[in-house]
């Protein structure tokens, strides 16, 4: 098992996610409502380099209307990704990859 993050270490990764686009707002708090007492150091790592991202392109991922690509498309930030992701979302994504 991976160890968890500290609860100091926890606080600053929350505030590290804090967005502009209430959207992204809104599912980032759900992730950590549900999650936030079981983040990872992976996970933190993988929160981390969404965060990078200018918030259209973070919202995006998480509404599933594309995947990562280059350096995100690793394991830790598909499976926050999943995580993160409404289910709505989740539930059309292969409507997104059938040929048109």
């Amino acid at each position: 098992m991976e160890p968890l993050l500290d609860p100091v270490e926890l606080s600053r990764l929350k505030w590290r996610c804090r967005r502009g686009l209430l959207e992204n707002d809104l599912l980032i708090e759900r992730f950590f409502a549900r999650h936030g007492g079981r983040v990872t150091a992976r996970q933190a790592d993988g929160l981390r380099s969404l965060m990078d991202l200018p918030d259209p392109d973070l919202l995006d991922l998480l509404l599933a209307r594309r995947e990562p690509e280059g350096p995100l498309d690793r394991p830790a930030v598909r499976e926050l990704l999943t995580q993160m992701r409404p289910r709505a979302a989740v539930e059309s994504e292969p409507d997104q990859r059938k040929p048109t």
